[in-house]
Order: structure tokens, then sequence, then C-alpha cells
């Protein structure tokens, strides 16, 4: 995956509006989780391109300082090939000093080389220290956001939580309301209402019968006398004296 491309989605992942995000979502939590993911992901392809880039960048700027060095150590030959040159050419030796002059000049001609080199590693070096700080910048963000998401979750799920044990609170204190017909103590009550109407119906049943029974035994009775005063009528008495002879 390309460094820039991975610069471009941390990029995008930073200018991410979450609370804008959870609004629209359907499902904040989901949409939480999947923002924890992304980030979390991104970190580490951007931890692996920092890394990278990182590894490049030393080479680079190991292989600029073995330039310089050897521009250096060029130069110091080029020197040191020149005062020979000098020193030959003061005692007479004009053939040996051109040949160390012409040694000095293929030093610098290296050193020239070692420069140029040198030079052309610079630009590079410095786009390759910008695109690790901007990374590294980014990654620092995107470490922090991905910390305010975990927050924002908890504290969602928190709130969550909260919510269903008040809910739950709330049912349960409905469902004792004694006052609620709807609730088991509405109910139980309302079988007890009924059970002691039903008790005092009997109750009442039942005295009406007893009563009704001793009605019939005064019935009874006055059948019994009439009986008694129909023989007497039968036998030449009166039915009034049949009584009072009782």
């Amino acid at each position: 995956m390309a460094k820039q491309s991975i610069f471009g989605r941390i990029s995008t992942l930073m200018k991410a509006n979450i609370n804008a995000l959870l609004d629209s979502a359907e499902d904040p939590q989901k949409m939480l989780d999947q923002l924890v993911r992304d980030y979390t992901n991104s970190i580490a392809d951007a931890e692996s391109a920092i890394a990278e880039t990182i590894g490049n960048l030393r080479l680079l700027e190991r292989d600029h300082q073995e330039d310089v060095q050897a521009a250096a150590e060029w130069g110091n030959k080029a020197l040191a090939a020149s005062r020979k040159a000098d020193e030959l050419r003061a005692a007479g030796n004009t053939t040996d000093a051109d040949k160390f002059d012409n040694l000095a000049k293929i030093a610098l001609q290296r050193q020239i080389s070692e420069e140029n080199e040198a030079k052309a590693i610079a630009p590079t070096i410095a786009t390759q220290n910008e695109v690790v700080d901007k990374l590294k910048d980014g990654l620092n963000g995107m470490k922090q956001k991905l910390e305010q998401l975990k927050a924002k979750r908890s504290e969602l799920l928190a709130r969550a939580k909260t919510a269903e044990a008040q809910n739950k609170v709330h049912d349960a204190v409905k469902s004792i309301d004694v006052l609620d017909p709807t609730s088991e103590l509405g109910r139980f009550e309302d079988k007890v209402r009924r059970q002691e109407a039903l008790a005092a119906g009997k109750q009442e049943l039942a005295a009406s019968t007893l009563d009704a029974q001793f009605n019939a035994l005064e019935d009874v009775g006055e059948l019994t006398e009439v009986e008694a005063r129909l023989a007497a009528l039968k036998t030449g008495g009166s039915s009034s004296q049949a009584a009072i002879g009782q």
C-alpha cells in the first residue's frame, strides 16, 4: 500500500466528525465499533509505513554521509598530492611533480563526483523527513482520536446499561402497583374479592334454606290440627270443642 494513500486515509479519518456520524447512525454502537476497527487497522498500516519510510530514510542518510565523507577524503588526498607536487617542483623534479599534480586532479574529480551525489540525495532526504514527520503527526492524532472513540463507546455502553436498568426498575415498580388492575396483585385482589363474595352468597343461601325448613315445620303443625278437627267432626263433636279439649 502506497504511503501517500495511507496518509490520505489518515487525513480522512482525522477529519471525520464523530458526533455527526453517531447522530446519523442507525446503530451508534455498531458505528463506533466499526470506527474503532478502522482506526486500529489504519494505525497498524501507518506504523508499518512509517517504519519502512524511516528505514529507507536512514539508508539515504547513511549513503549521504558516506558521500560527504568520501568527498572529504578525496579532498584530503588532492591536497596531499598537490603539496607533494609542490615539494618535488621546488626540488627541480618537474616530471614527478606533474605526476602528483595529475593525481591531485583525479582526487579533485572524485571529490566533485561524491559531492554531486551528496547534493542529489539531499532533496530526497528532506522530502522523506517531511513525510515521516507528517505520518508521525497523523499517527499520534489517530491514536488520540482512537482513545476518544473508545471513551465514547464506553460512555455509550454505560448509558445504555443505565437506561436498561432504569427500564427494569420502572417495569418492576409498575408490576407491583396494587392500583394497577393489570398487575399480579391487582388480579389476585380481584380473585380474593370474588371468593369472599362467593362465601357470602353461600352463607346467605344457607340462611334462606334454614328459614324455609322452619316454615315447613309450622305448615306441618297446622295440617295436623286440621286433621284432628276433621276427625272430631266425624265423631259428632265440634271442631272448636276438639281444639278446646286438646
